[in-house]
């Protein structure tokens, strides 16, 4: 689940830096990942794949703990929202945008979820509400997102042959799923977080299962080639079921604030894996855009500022 930049830091040491770079690099290459599978299987089927086999690692790895079965009886409702907006609605518009864009540009436009989380957690509770801070902070993000959008809106009148806008777009829309979904899971603050992964992720298979069927008919889909296969092997059980747990390992050590700066490293790492393996490149503006998203990120956390004015 994506966190909003809030709460008061922990202090981190070496290897809590050297865990948040890899959760920073395999949540990256989760774009990369789904940029080669995506090729090979259609979006919705892909989801599928994503967060059933990633469900059911989790379900091994908690092997019956934390009361996981009578948790999932008791609140199944709350779980099958969750898994909506945090696995079922996100994943799908991310991998329909990768279907026309690369795994940089998708991974900067996702990297606007914690300024959507800070505008929705604004408008929908009352402890969250914008400071100044906040609100240069999602102005400076937001500017960055017309930065990179701007060029593809033109395109049409332009005729640069760019990617599509709606591709562009549905990245956008998945942050906006995101951050209500980061806004929503407070309410499962009193549960084991393996839990609550296990849970969003079984009920987001059951509620993409129809989709795919209708959608795809995957039985009638030729075998992908061995590295698509591979692909999505890796984007379910690295990126997220071991994603997950490494996520919560982070947290538990070294709390949310600390844990939300992996927001700052999954762009630089998609869009490297995208260079070096697919022939990626960002155009000078691309870069713009993601400068000023990743300066917005900075801006929202406060705390290079708090650091400046204490010094």
């Amino acid at each position: 689940m994506q966190q909003s930049l809030a709460a008061a830091p922990t202090r981190m040491n070496i290897q809590t830096w050297g865990l948040l770079a890899l959760l920073g690099m395999i949540w990256g290459g989760s774009f990369f990942f789904a940029r080669v599978a995506v090729a090979h299987v259609p979006p919705a089927t892909l989801v599928l794949l994503r967060v059933g086999i990633a469900a059911l690692a989790l379900h091994v790895y908690i092997a019956g703990r934390f009361d996981i079965y009578p948790t999932l009886r008791a609140r199944w409702r709350e779980f099958l929202l969750l898994g909506l907006i945090n696995n079922a609605v996100p994943h799908l518009l991310i991998f329909l945008g990768q279907t026309q864009i690369g795994a940089g540009l998708a991974s900067i436009l996702n990297a606007t979820t914690p300024i959507f989380t800070v505008l929705i957690a604004n408008s929908m509770t009352v402890d969250e509400k914008l400071s100044p801070q906040k609100v240069a902070g999602c102005l400076i993000g937001l500017l960055g997102t017309a930065v990179l959008i701007g060029p593809r809106a033109l395109a049409p009148f332009t005729g640069d042959g760019g990617p599509p806008l709606w591709a562009v777009i549905l990245p956008v829309f998945a942050a906006i799923s995101y951050g209500l979904a980061a806004t929503y899971g407070k309410r499962f603050r009193g549960i084991a977080p393996p839990v609550t992964a296990a849970g969003q992720l079984t009920a987001a298979t059951l509620l993409v299962l129809p989709v795919s069927l209708v959608a795809d008919s995957p039985w009638q889909l030729p075998l992908p080639p061995l590295p698509a296969i591979l692909a999505v092997l890796a984007l379910a059980l690295l990126s997220t079921a071991y994603g997950y747990i490494l996520f919560f390992r982070i947290m538990a050590a070294a709390g949310a604030t600390n844990t939300s700066l992996v927001t700052l490293l999954v762009p630089p790492s998609a869009i490297l894996a995208g260079m070096l393996f697919l022939g990626e490149r960002l155009t000078p503006l691309g870069m713009l855009g993601m400068a000023l998203v990743l300066m917005g990120l900075v801006v929202l956390d406060g705390r290079v500022f708090a650091r400046f004015r204490a010094g």
